[in-house]
């Protein structure tokens, strides 16, 4: 995978140019790349929305942001984080998906969407959940958590401690359906977020957000999130409107083995919403690729080691590195190896020696340490003398 191109030494310091030739491919959980590298730049598609937010669902890799950090309302899109609330309280043991909640007065006369609960009925969490996710229930969301917390003032706090655990910096909430309050807000990029997080530590929970319908109470409701119509890939998230905010959608798709995932808000209709959330989940799905520039524990260089019986010792990558790219992006990337020499035994395992800078597209780089591949013990005494003495009279071994 590396072809050596030159070697030099600059004041103790050893470089290696190398030629890195990318694998193909991507997997689902790999978060090696850090979050904060942004895309290269490509040819991006306007948009109405006023906040529009993308991010590479493997990789963190910021693929447009359109007043991604501007607080907005969060409309029903907030139902998110009422669910994983609910969920952990599944998962702790505090409730159960079979338990039955009561539909109190609060909850029954709440407005704007509703899963048509009758006042004094009982229903169980299992169906709150898709109430909340697929017909965007307000009344839900209060029945949920009056039962989970006794009062939705105590549900609150734990969705704000929540968010903050998520970390999710420009977010508060003040209810547990979105209903408007000027207290009550998000931004693009931390609900870009909370869908990620969604997706990577609630899997089999995710799979009731790409539900297309949901019958209770003699009533059927289709899911609003337009996206789950179209073939894209769609599996998610939510939608939501305020008359402040306007139509906003979470959303998440997969092409192959990348996902993706996107926030907009403040469209001015429904048509709007589903118009532009289609065209910027395209454009971000097909404008990119994942690849692996290297993986964890790959060897990259063999180099020599002195006072020792093994003469060379392999280096090897301490993480992955996987690379959101533009899809016309080549499969090659320059590396350098730098390390000090000469490396002295005894060497550990895992020691850090060296570190490869990668030259990526768009001028962006990224370091990479290097450890030791292998334990190298020390020669015997009289062999560390006599090459001690053969350093300082010819050098380091290249």
């Amino acid at each position: 995978m590396f072809e050596k191109l030159f070697t030099a030494r600059t004041f103790g310091v050893k470089i290696f140019a190398v030629l890195m030739v990318l694998m193909g491919g991507a997997f689902h959980g790999c978060a090696a790349l850090a979050a904060d590298i942004n895309a290269p730049a490509i040819a991006a598609p306007e948009t109405a929305a006023k906040q529009a937010y993308i991010v590479d669902f493997d990789t963190g890799t910021v693929l447009y942001d359109k007043n991604g950090n501007e607080r907005m309302p969060t409309s029903s899109m907030s139902k998110v984080l009422t669910t994983i609330v609910a969920d952990d309280a599944i998962r702790s043991g505090k409730i159960r998906r079979d338990q039955m909640f009561p539909v109190s007065e609060n909850a029954w006369k709440s407005g704007g969407s509703r899963m048509f609960l009758d006042l004094n009925s009982s229903v169980s969490v299992d169906n709150l959940l898709r109430g909340i996710i697929i017909q965007s229930g307000n009344d839900a969301c209060i029945v949920m958590a009056e039962g989970i917390a006794g009062s939705e003032a105590n549900f609150v706090v734990m969705m704000n401690d929540k968010a903050k655990e998520i970390g999710m910096k420009d977010s508060h909430f003040m209810n547990s359906n979105g209903w408007p309050d000027p207290n009550h807000y998000s931004t693009a990029h931390d609900l870009a977020m909370l869908g990620t997080y969604l997706i990577r530590n609630y899997p089999q929970e995710y799979k009731m957000y790409s539900e297309k319908e949901f019958f209770y109470n003699n009533i059927k409701q289709g899911n609003r999130n337009p996206l789950l119509y179209k073939n894209i890939g769609a599996d998610g998230i939510k939608t939501g409107h305020t008359d402040d905010g306007g139509y906003g959608l979470m959303g998440s798709a997969v092409a192959g083995n990348r996902r993706v995932v996107l926030v907009i808000n403040g469209t001015n209709s429904m048509q709007a919403r589903a118009d532009e959330s289609a065209k910027l989940m395209d454009w971000a799905l097909k404008s990119f690729k994942n690849v692996h520039a290297v993986l964890k524990d790959q060897a990259v260089a063999d180099v020599p080691v002195v006072m020792s019986e093994t003469r060379k010792l392999a280096l090897k990558t301490d993480r992955s590195v996987f690379l959101t790219l533009p899809t016309f992006a080549g499969d090659e990337i320059k590396g350098t190896i730098t390390y000090n020499s000469p490396i002295v035994a005894p060497v550990k395992i895992g020691d850090p020696l060296g570190v490869l800078k990668l030259d990526l597209p768009g001028g962006r780089s990224e370091e990479v340490n290097l450890v030791a591949a292998e334990d190298v013990p020390q020669s015997g005494f009289f062999k560390r003398v006599f090459e001690r003495f053969m350093i300082l009279l010819v050098g380091a071994p290249e």
